[in-house]
């Protein structure tokens, strides 16, 4: 895909849209994360990896947010590095969780999520 004109501007309604849509996959990352660590059950040192990427991948979605509430973020070249950062920060709480919820299955961790 080729890069935007540096003054290329997107819709505001567009970016209001991406807006809503990144806060609130926002909220359910830190309900998430909310909920894992006020689990009663002690912490082990295999619970430190998800924690990590779950911290990571929410600060990450925390800066877009920020990013996209700011007025320049009509700039379609801003707009696409939030949206490409949005998405890097995604992936990484999706694989948290995913490790996460695998150590849970097999028994590692001490931080249970499944019931």
């Amino acid at each position: 895909m080729p890069d935007p004109d540096p003054e290329e501007k997107i819709d505001s309604t567009f970016r209001n849209g991406s807006l809503t849509a990144a806060g609130i996959i926002l909220g359910f990352s830190l309900n998430f994360i909310g909920r894992w660590v006020s689990n009663p059950n002690d912490w082990s040192t295999i619970d430190i990896a998800p924690m990590a990427l779950l911290t990571i991948g929410i600060a990450l979605q925390v800066k877009v947010f920020a990013d996209l509430l700011a007025r320049d973020s009509l700039i379609a070249a801003k707009y696409d590095r939030s949206r490409r950062l949005f998405l890097i920060g995604l992936v990484i709480v999706a694989v948290g969780i995913g490790i996460a919820l695998l150590n849970d299955i097999l028994g590692l961790g001490s931080m249970q999520m499944l019931g």
